[in-house]
């Protein structure tokens, strides 16, 4: 440590050398003396002084004037004066020299311990102020460092969801034209060689989807943004639903895809059932992706119930390749495979499970992996879930095809869609239930089209050049014409980011669509956003 500069100011040389020898053998001081007060003044605007002991009775300036001009400098105001005097102790001198500045007295003559346990004491008040400044100059650097690494990290994040954003949309956006112009082929007459070729294109778009969705919920997730949302559904259905998806797949090669649903399951929960389905879909295709050979069963059952709350386990057993007991918490982290050989033969990008995994925490569940290497693994998800004592559901029509819903009257319809095979999709399905349908590439163009002619619905995409689809809403909203303001508008986003979907509805926007999206999903909220009336048969 640096040493502490004490000054020494008396108008005689011998007090000075006294005190010296006295204070000499006081560790980290180093003193600096002098008989001229004007000197003195030098000598501590110069060096770095922190104690001062200051003769009283002097020539010139005396020590209450001379203390009084160190206190008066900011850059001597910080020192630490001791009177050091031979007149009377009478307290009007102490409160002068108090006043002055001076925080302590010595008489003379001194005493030499009492001399030497004062400065003794100022000596580790100066030591200990000094280590608190630096330790406060310390903590000012970390804390700008971290206030750095903060906007550092806001920056890259910021950052990440932009080009999540940007992903999504430029990928979505062609998945949804390729998605829209399968349901159109499935509703054409194909053979069954064409009708093979249509369901494995589907699954290849699925499974595409699959994994931009799983970037995105990991980017949600880590961020705190994703949301659990609860609803009312059949989860019998929701389990069939689920292994439909992939029985054309466990067909292909060769295996046996089993469901054994428990006989006291409760039929209508309440849960959130795009993330209980995202999780039972990792399970049953990791086990279809590592089986080659057996069968994979997906069991179903009710563990336990307490009043209308039930705990249920999902599991997923398979015959396939099973983890090494080593690599078994591995397989749950981002990016990770239980072995790195396994993502050259198999593929994937090792999300899945670990989506699972958080996913699993927001709902309060828990998930388990049993796996034997060679000859199988088993994933559970247990989980409580709330069963609701009347069924209030609308029968389902997920069966239905786009072209057997009822026709939509000559339904007037712009378009505004920059992507080709979008809007020649859109075309098609909208022409299908008999709408006229008008198309226009950007917000620019639909707003002079709406100058022109009367529609009485507008499907608008968000992303356009020249003009936005929230730019031209908002011009729209803002139209003098009442009947131009209060068009019905829907927003088709290729975004699935909150904060954009929000962003629809704040200008105006009476519903949002994103890509891809299914054709009853376009007709149902078609049908309410025109307020049409639809007959059940």
């Amino acid at each position: 440590m640096k040493k502490i500069n004490l000054l020494i100011l008396d108008d005689k040389e011998e007090n000075i050398i006294s005190l010296e020898a006295l204070l000499g053998d006081i560790e980290n001081i180093n003193i600096i003396s002098t008989t001229d007060p004007n000197e003195a003044l030098k000598l501590c605007w110069k060096n770095d002084i922190y104690i001062a002991l200051v003769d009283v009775q002097m020539p010139d300036i005396n020590g209450f004037e001379f203390v009084s001009l160190l206190k008066a400098n900011p850059k001597t105001s910080h020192i630490i004066a001791i009177m050091v005097t031979a007149i009377s102790k009478e307290d009007k001198y102490l409160i002068k020299g108090l006043q002055s500045g001076a925080v302590d007295y010595l008489y003379k003559p001194l005493n030499p311990e009492i001399t030497i346990a004062k400065v003794n004491a100022f000596v580790k008040q100066v030591i200990i102020q000094e280590e608190i400044i630096q330790k406060n100059a310390e903590l000012e650097q970390s804390k700008l460092a971290l206030i750095a690494s903060n906007k550092e990290a806001e920056h890259a994040r910021k950052s990440k969801e932009i080009f999540l954003a940007n992903m999504s949309h430029e990928i979505r956006t062609p998945i949804n034209g390729i998605m829209g112009i399968m349901h159109m082929l499935k509703n054409s007459p194909l053979n069954s060689e064409q009708m093979d070729w249509v369901k494995r294109l589907d699954t290849a778009s699925n499974s595409l989807l699959m994994i931009i969705n799983d970037i995105l919920d990991i980017s949600k997730i880590d961020s705190g943004m994703m949301k659990i949302e609860y609803e009312s559904f059949n989860l019998r259905d929701l389990i069939e639903e689920t292994t439909n998806i992939f029985r054309i797949k466990a067909e292909n090669k060769n295996l046996l895809l089993d469901v054994i649903i428990g006989d006291n399951l409760p039929q209508i929960v309440r849960f959130d059932a795009l993330r209980l389905q995202q999780i039972l879909t990792n399970f049953i295709s990791n086990a279809l992706k590592f089986t080659q050979e057996g069968k994979i069963e997906f069991y179903i059952d009710k563990l336990s119930q307490k009043e209308n709350v039930n705990r249920i386990q999902f599991a997923v057993k398979d015959t396939g390749i099973g983890i090494k007991p080593e690599s078994v918490d591995k397989i749950f982290q981002e990016f990770e495979q239980g072995d790195d050989r396994i993502t050259k033969k198999f593929g994937g990008t090792g999300l899945g499970l670990a989506i699972v995994k958080k996913l699993a925490k927001l709902l309060n569940g828990e998930v388990l992996a049993e796996s034997n290497f060679g000859e199988g693994s088993t994933f559970s998800f247990i989980v409580d879930i709330e069963s609701e004592t009347e069924n209030t559901l609308d029968r389902k029509k997920e069966n239905l095809q786009f072209t057997e819903l009822q026709k939509l009257n000559n339904l007037k319809i712009l378009v505004a869609e920059d992507n080709d095979l979008n809007s020649f999709m859109l075309a098609h399905m909208l022409r299908t239930w008999e709408c006229e349908v008008n198309i226009v590439k950007n917000g620019r163009l639909a707003l002079d089209a709406l100058e022109v002619d009367r529609y009485n619905l507008v499907l608008m995409d968000t992303h356009m050049p020249v003009m936005s689809g929230f730019e031209a809403i908002t011009e729209i909203r803002n139209s003098l014409d009442p009947q131009l303001s209060n068009m019905p508008i829907i927003t088709i986003s290729a975004s699935v980011m909150e904060h954009e979907q929000k962003a629809a509805f704040e200008v105006g926007a009476d519903d949002v669509i994103g890509k891809p999206f299914h054709p009853i999903e376009l007709y149902n909220k078609i049908v309410k956003a025109c307020k049409i009336q639809i007959i059940n048969s």
